[in-house]
C-alpha cells in the first residue's frame, strides 16, 4: 500500500475534498449540532459552531499527514456540504481500514452515502492499495448498515457490547469488503 491522502473525488452527485475553516457553519447548522445524526455515533453533538471550528482546525492540520483520509461531503449542484466520510482506523501492517461516515437527515435515503462509501472504496483499493475494508454500526441503525451493503460490503457479525456511542454500550454489527470482491 501507498499512502496518498484525503485526494478530490467525485462522483455522479458528490464532490469528495479536503474540509475547509469555510465550511464550519454548513457541517454545524447540517450536521454536526442535530442529536439524532449524531445519536449513534462516537463523538457529541456540538453545542455550538465554535465546537466545530475547533474540531476543523484540527483535522485541516492533519491532511499534512498522507495516512489521513477525512472528506467533507459536498453536492455538486449546490455546493452545499452535507456529510463526512473518512478513515477512522488505518491497519498499514495488513493493509486494511475501518470507515466512518455520517450526514444530516435532509440527505438521508437519497442513496448519497452508499455512493460517498463507494468512490472511497473504489479510491483506497485502487490507489492506494489497501485489501480490506470494514465498517461497523450500532445493531440498532440497521439503515448504516444497508448503506454498507449498497456499497458492496458483506455482513459479517456481530460483536456483542464491543462499542460505545452517544446512546451508551452497544453491539457492534460489522461488514468488510476485500479488493479481490469489489
Amino acid at each position: 500500500m501507498e499512502n496518498k491522502g484525503t485526494k478530490t473525488i467525485e462522483t455522479d452527485r458528490l464532490i469528495l475534498r479536503r474540509f475547509r475553516m469555510e465550511d464550519a457553519g454548513q457541517m454545524y447548522e447540517n450536521w454536526a449540532s442535530d442529536p439524532e445524526v449524531t445519536k449513534f455515533l462516537t463523538w457529541p453533538t456540538h453545542s455550538d459552531v465554535n465546537v466545530t471550528k475547533s474540531l476543523l482546525e484540527g483535522w485541516i492540520a492533519g491532511y499534512e499527514d498522507t495516512s489521513t483520509y477525512n472528506w467533507v461531503m459536498e453536492l455538486k449542484d449546490t455546493h452545499e456540504v452535507i456529510g463526512n466520510i473518512s478513515v477512522v482506523r488505518l491497519r498499514e501492517d495488513i493493509a486494511a481500514a475501518d470507515m466512518g461516515y455520517c450526514m444530516g437527515k435532509a440527505w438521508w435515503g437519497k442513496g448519497l452515502m452508499p455512493e460517498a462509501l463507494h468512490a472511497v472504496i473504489a479510491f483506497l483499493f485502487e490507489e492506494v492499495g489497501l485489501n480490506r475494508i470494514a465498517a461497523c454500526h450500532d445493531v440498532n441503525n440497521p439503515k448504516s448498515g444497508r448503506v454498507m451493503e449498497k456499497a458492496g460490503m458483506k455482513l459479517e457479525g456481530i460483536w456483542r457490547a464491543a462499542g460505545k456511542n452517544n446512546v451508551g454500550i452497544c453491539d457492534e454489527v460489522w461488514h468488510s469488503i476485500l479488493r479481490e470482491e469489489f
